[in-house]
């Protein structure tokens, strides 16, 4: 069932990014879309704050893949921008389902490999004409007892 939030700011956007940490997991996927500038990065720097990095998380637009680990971290992490993926086949490369065995995945531009986080938190934001961000989400059963933001 997908259900939204309307997010006011960027801040709001990172809290939300807090809040789902706190229910992650290793082995987790959760798909952040929208547009350039919607705050997927915004969120994921939510998530990774309250896993403890200090400092802000780069994004990781230019490296495909960011990853996270203890001590820096309390649960391993893969931040994933998939927006410079041209063929799914290119996937296999990034080792992304061997390295979920023990850590979650926060990927952006999940569009570039459609289908293949079926069991995926997938969330959506969207800017709005004053600034807002609206935020859609969709996930099996188990995220729904698990995640529940607002």
């Amino acid at each position: 069932m997908t259900r939204e939030l309307l997010l006011p700011d960027a801040a709001a956007t990172e809290a939300i990014g807090r809040r789902l940490a706190l229910v992650l997991r290793a082995g987790d996927v959760v798909t952040l879309s929208g547009g350039l500038g919607a705050g997927k990065t915004s969120l994921a720097r939510g998530v990774l704050a309250e896993l403890g990095l200090p400092g802000e998380a780069p994004s990781p637009t230019f490296a495909i893949v960011q990853p996270y680990a203890p001590p820096e971290v309390r649960l391993p992490v893969l931040h994933v921008d998939l927006y410079r993926i041209d063929d799914p086949a290119e996937l296999e490369e990034l080792g992304l389902d061997e390295a979920r065995l023990d850590s979650a995945l926060l990927v952006e531009w999940p569009d570039r490999a459609a289908g293949r986080w079926p069991d995926a938190l997938a969330l959506s934001l969207t800017p709005t004409p004053d600034g807002a961000r609206r935020l859609t989400w969709d996930g099996p059963a188990a995220w729904e007892a698990r995640w529940r933001p607002t």
